[in-house]
């Protein structure tokens, strides 16, 4: 049996707009209807495949745990890092929870946000690796390259090793990502395969290379794992062990380091979506070049991807070449394919003034559902609100703002001080400023309503939890 360890803490801005720091890429419907995260979990679920076990940020826990059950998915557990500390804490935190029930657990660690199309294929290849995990081997999985690609790491196979095998090869280094002339030199000697950053081990193996390699990392990730604490069926891993870690990759501090090394190839697509050009490629362009969403038209335009995410904006593009432009209901990216890695300038420049869209969306995700502010003035706001089955807001007063709420679907249940009614479609309720209060959906539809605020502030820090399934503070 194998146990996917899906890791997905990382917040990266390459594919900002889409993807910010509140709502990273892992989680969004990229390539399709269902997210990254989604399309991993589907990948690595089948016969010989053990239920999940995923490592997250604490902001996205909820996130995790709606996103699985969406595809009809229980993890076997979900650890919340305090912080993230890169790969090798959280990979290694993942087998020490592992083998603490079971040693020769064969784990098989992967990001959760890359493409990888063919997942029957993909299954065969981490079959195929097995019998040299439990042997003791690391096993780490080399992506048949297609180009000389510099922005992705290389693994150089050992002398004789086979490139296309259907087994796991002997590797001989890591190799760190490439200029061009490296790149093309490395392709035309063709015995180099892209480094995919997923991995495959006994939990016992990888627990005794730390111990060798990494000795201070692995007794204050194990610290971390000893002192966990199970939080609504979460388990928080401990803080203070946690925050004195290094931040480094597993590439670094084990598997650049050990002799029990081998690499499976893989043949099959890949790619770890790293920017807007490589959602333009694995998206397939039409014969003019072009991606288009449901929302986007191209006009004489040729190698562009025109892309919008809101059914209230229409994205036209005319006369454009190998452009990207992109637009969310809160910004709007437009750049040159060629200089699509730059997203990360434009999120720094963002950040330097303080605008909200550097890091977060206009659509605020919450452990019951979702809001999106719709109108904001001096004094007021307008929200929509969609609390999901079961969902329920926290006991909750404001010292600056009172709420006025329309149902405009499904059936909630408000409490407002000391009275409790039902509230359905077309009724609304008034909530005085400083009343305890709060809104719950007992049906199995989602309730949606608008929010009216009014008072002297309005931000979301005016709120005093008195009571909170979810345990925020």
């Amino acid at each position: 049996m194998v146990h996917p360890v899906l890791l997905c803490g990382g917040s990266g801005t390459r594919l900002w707009p889409v993807s910010r720091q509140s709502f990273p890429k892992q989680f969004s419907a990229l390539m399709g209807a269902e997210s990254l995260f989604q399309g991993a979990v589907r990948r690595v679920s089948g016969p010989g495949f053990a239920a999940p076990v995923v490592v997250t940020g604490d902001p996205f826990r909820f996130i995790v745990s709606e996103q699985l059950a969406a595809v009809q998915t229980a993890a076997a557990g979900v650890l919340i890092e305090p912080e993230g500390r890169n790969t090798a804490p959280a990979v290694v935190a993942a087998a020490l929870w592992l083998a603490a029930r079971d040693p020769a657990a064969v784990m098989l660690v992967a990001p959760s946000d890359h493409v990888i199309p063919e997942d029957a294929a993909f299954r065969a290849a981490v079959r195929a690796a097995v019998p040299r995990a439990l042997a003791g081997d690391l096993v780490t999985f080399g992506i048949t390259p297609t180009r000389a690609e510099t922005g992705y790491g290389y693994l150089e196979l050992a002398a004789g090793a086979d490139p296309a095998a259907g087994a796991p090869q002997p590797l001989a280094r890591f190799v760190e990502k490439p200029g061009a002339a490296q790149a093309a030199q490395m392709i035309a000697a063709g015995n180099y395969l892209w480094n995919a950053g997923i991995f495959l081990f006994t939990a016992k193996a990888l627990v005794a290379a730390f111990r060798a390699h990494a000795p201070d990392l692995l007794h204050a990730v194990d610290k971390a794992v000893a002192d966990a604490v199970c939080d609504l069926g979460f388990t928080r891993l401990a803080s203070d062990p946690w925050r004195a870690l290094s931040d480094i990759s597993i590439d670094y501090a084990i598997m650049e380091k050990a002799r029990n090394l081998a690499v499976m190839p893989y043949a099959g697509r890949w790619s770890d979506l790293g920017g807007w050009e490589a959602v333009w490629q694995e998206t397939g362009p039409d014969a003019a070049g072009n991606v288009c969403s449901a929302h986007a038209t191209a006009i004489d335009c040729a190698g562009s991807l025109l892309r919008s995410d809101s059914d209230g904006v229409e994205l036209v593009g005319i006369g454009l070449t190998d452009m990207i432009a992109v637009a969310m209901p809160d910004a709007v990216l437009v750049a040159p394919r060629a200089e699509s890695q730059r997203v990360k300038e434009a999120v720094a420049a963002l950040k330097g003034r303080a605008a909200k869209q550097a890091t977060a969306f206009a659509r605020d995700h919450r452990p019951w559902g979702w809001f999106e502010s719709l109108a904001i003035g001096e004094r007021f706001q307008v929200k929509r609100i969609v609390v999901t089955p079961g969902g329920v807001l926290s006991l909750q007063s404001h010292v600056h703002r009172a709420e006025h709420w329309i149902v405009v679907q499904g059936t909630a249940r408000v409490t407002i001080g000391d009275q409790v009614s039902l509230v359905t479609e077309n009724q609304s309720v008034y909530v005085p400023l400083g009343t305890v209060h709060r809104l719950e959906n007992p049906g199995r539809l989602p309730v949606v309503l608008i929010e009216v605020q009014t008072g002297s502030y309005l931000g979301e820090d005016d709120i005093i939890r008195h009571e909170d399934i979810y345990a925020r503070p």
